[in-house]
């Protein structure tokens, strides 16, 4: 006689207290290994692979794509045991349905993260709609060639390239058959602008009489849920502000040298080295001078801590919204190491394939905000770090030269920094120290 467990949404870590179910990867009926993935899952940081730790046959799956669960709600229900598996199954599968592999254990990379206390969030109750399985039998005796559970999963429809379930739900509140959409993402990706474009379409509107408008309902304006990654973002930002004392000072810097010294580097063969890569290698020389900028506020303890490494985290903008992924041990890598690292974490970010450990642990944080076309900014520290370095775009100005007027580039330099950890005179040196480096790329070789 089989016996069935249910596997519950684990918790993903980081305080994340819910996740939406994006793909199932298994359907009713099949069997499964321990450890085998069997849903993909998006939190509010990051696309998860969530693994299984039964073997067995899946009886029931609770919960449609879309829909969104809280960190405890049932996943799945397997049945464990040797007699559970259709007469097919491979031995090796057999083996480990039926041993002590289908003991509960922690899942690999999952868990509570004791390190640090969960932030308190409200977690929604899961509805009768979402805790009823999509498909589900009672589990009963079977002859050993028939599978546990005779009632076969729907058969799927097919695939839409779709990622985001953002743009999915998008689609489905607007009635738009994706199906029916050529993406204009890489191979055909559906993206947000695409379903867009198809409710304008569906909305054009027929001219409508003055007076059918109703002033008060036009005031109303849009209403747009903050959840997801953008409440998370918002929940970090609004913290940040409500905790840290922060304050910013800014200076022009005169990066044509920087720029020559790039073009140089990238004129001979080998890994081609970018300006945000310069720009960390020079952060991580400047916390080695200045590690005040390079640490955290311990409320609890009423202690600053000075931390031994830098993890260095970056902004990248995505069609998710605002992302952060680090750099760890950024204090040993080289230009061309962080050149790769940079770009090995942008691309995850941009196929929305980061997990819970790229978006967390940063000590230190560079925002090059100069992509988006602007000098300057007010960067908001992202807490509980103690300084973010903001750059703005690079760009010929009139500039003063060894006594005479010139064209240079020039990019402006904005550190705020936690006013708690250090004073002005520190947050001056450090920045001073940047736009040094900047300016002469010798400085920061002299200091190797």
């Amino acid at each position: 006689m089989p016996q069935v467990m249910e596997f519950k949404l684990p918790d993903l870590g980081e305080g994340l207290t819910e996740a939406e179910i994006v793909r199932w990867l298994v359907a009713v009926g099949d069997v499964v290994a321990i450890d085998q993935p069997v849903v993909e899952v998006e939190t509010a940081k990051a696309m998860v692979e969530v693994p299984c730790p039964y073997g067995g046959v899946v009886t029931a799956r609770f919960g449609e794509e879309g829909t969104e669960l809280p960190v405890g709600a049932p996943l799945i229900t397997v049945a464990v045991g040797a007699s559970s598996l259709p007469a097919e199954a491979p031995a090796a599968q057999a083996a480990e349905a039926e041993g002590a592999g289908n003991v509960p254990r922690p899942l690999i990379g999952y868990g509570e993260d004791h390190s640090r206390p969960a932030r308190r969030r409200r977690v929604r109750p899961v509805t009768a709609a979402v805790s009823a399985p999509v498909v589900a039998a009672p589990v009963a005796p079977v002859a050993p060639v028939a599978p546990a559970v005779p009632v076969a999963a729907p058969a799927p429809a097919g695939p839409v390239p779709v990622i985001s379930p953002l743009v999915r739900k998008l689609a489905k509140d607007g009635g738009v058959d994706l199906r029916a959409l050529t993406g204009s993402g890489p191979d055909g990706l559906i993206l947000r602008v695409d379903v867009e474009a198809a409710l304008a379409a569906l909305r054009a509107p027929e001219p409508a009489p003055a007076a059918a408008e109703s002033p008060t309902a036009a005031a109303q304006g849009e209403r747009i849920p903050l959840k997801g990654l953008r409440g998370l973002v918002a929940d970090k930002l609004s913290r940040s502000r409500r905790e840290i004392p922060d304050a910013t000072c800014w200076v022009d810097a005169d990066a044509t040298e920087l720029m020559a010294a790039r073009a140089a580097m990238n004129a001979v063969d080998g890994p081609k080295i970018s300006v945000l890569a310069l720009l960390a290698r020079i952060c991580t020389a400047a916390l080695a001078r200045y590690p005040e900028l390079n640490s955290t506020v311990d409320l609890e303890a009423n202690e600053i801590v000075r931390l031994p490494a830098v993890h260095l985290g970056f902004a990248a903008q995505t069609e998710r919204g605002l992302m952060v992924p680090v750099v760890r041990d950024a204090q040993h890598r080289s230009p061309e190491s962080l050149s790769a690292e940079f770009a090995r974490l942008t691309e995850l970010a941009r196929t929305g394939k980061l997990t819970p450990a790229d978006l967390t642990g940063g000590t230190f944080t560079l925002n090059n905000y100069g992509v988006f076309g602007v000098d300057g900014s007010t960067p908001i520290i992202n807490h509980p770090e103690a300084a973010m370095l903001g750059v703005g775009r690079i760009v010929p100005k009139p500039w003063v030269h060894e006594g005479e007027l010139a064209v240079r580039k020039v990019v402006q330099l904005s550190l705020t920094f936690d006013h708690r950890v250090c004073d002005g005179g520190t947050a001056g040196g450090f920045l001073r120290y940047v736009a040094d480096c900047v300016e002469s790329p010798a400085v920061l070789l002299r200091s190797l």
